[in-house]
């Protein structure tokens, strides 16, 4: 049985699951709720860890120096149970520690932490992950929170995508669930994209560089939810075809390429940990009115 933590300060408050160290509710003292709820008849994620790999394999199996593993789709982080490691009022670390069941499908002694800390208005997801192992270690680490689409009080309005930096990156798609070689055009214009649910029809929108580290997904005239992310270079929006959610992903890594080898260190944007080195991710989100 999962344990749900609560931690909150005087303008938000938010739970999260021993399951994967996963976010289960976000919501402002004013009692509006930003999260996704997981309602199955959609998709029953709210905010998984993606560990140790990004996207899809092919055929779902990973390879280590040759060595053939079958790992599905963003790993095995987020159905794991983690271990409550250290709790305050307002902050909370979830551990995952590599084991006899995780070494079997990625053959390296890790430790996963992840730590939700709130602050005002202000939530900072942080993952943390450490090579336990003595040769070095290839991973892909990303966070992937699904948000309400409509925002909170803004059914009918547009909602906009606007990156901090005003660019214009590139799109890449997946190709049953592999990053494709192609580079698209991209559908923003100075910086802001007009969300649209046919924009989904070919899955997730993947920014492989130049999205920078901050972004707002709001409503025209209405709510928002202000982001900035620290070593996640790459950055996709999802949503399920008419789902009533946006999932904004930033990422430290990448499905495979189509027709590539299943090698982990060979995958698009990945990190490899000497033993002993440690690397962190983090996300902040704020809701604003």
């Amino acid at each position: 049985m999962s344990d749900i933590v609560r931690i909150a300060s005087d303008q938000l408050s938010i739970e999260v699951s021993s399951l994967g160290a996963e976010m289960q509710s976000l919501r402002t003292s004013d009692g509006r709720d930003w999260l996704w709820n997981g309602d199955g008849a959609w998709w029953t994620g709210r905010s998984p860890i993606l560990f140790p790999i990004v996207g899809k394999a092919p055929d779902n199996r990973i390879a280590v120096d040759g060595t053939s593993y079958e790992m599905g789709q963003h790993g095995f982080a987020r159905r794991s149970e983690f271990v409550l490691a250290a709790e305050s009022l307002s902050s909370c670390r979830f551990e995952l520690a590599s084991s006899d069941a995780t070494r079997r499908v990625y053959p390296f002694d890790f430790l996963l932490s992840v730590t939700h800390s709130v602050e005002g208005r202000r939530l900072t997801v942080a993952a943390e992950v450490e090579n336990r192992d003595t040769r070095a270690m290839p991973f892909g680490l990303g966070f992937h929170p699904a948000f309400l689409w409509p925002l909170p009080g803004a059914g009918g309005a547009a909602h906009t995508v606007t990156l901090d930096n005003g660019g214009e990156p590139l799109l890449t798609r997946l190709e049953d669930g592999l990053v494709t070689g192609d580079r698209l055009a991209s559908p923003f214009s100075k910086g802001r994209l007009i969300l649209a649910n046919e924009m989904f029809e070919a899955d997730a929108m993947i920014f492989a560089e130049g999205a920078g580290n901050g972004l707002t997904y709001a409503a025209e005239g209405g709510p928002g939810l202000e982001f900035t992310f620290d070593n996640l270079p790459n950055v996709a929006l999802w949503q399920k075809v008419g789902a009533p959610f946006l999932c904004v992903e930033p990422w430290h890594g990448m499905a495979a390429k189509v027709g590539s080898f299943a090698e982990v260190a060979e995958r698009p944007y990945g990190t490899v940990l000497e033993p002993g080195e440690k690397a962190r991710f983090a996300f902040t989100v704020e809701p604003s009115a």
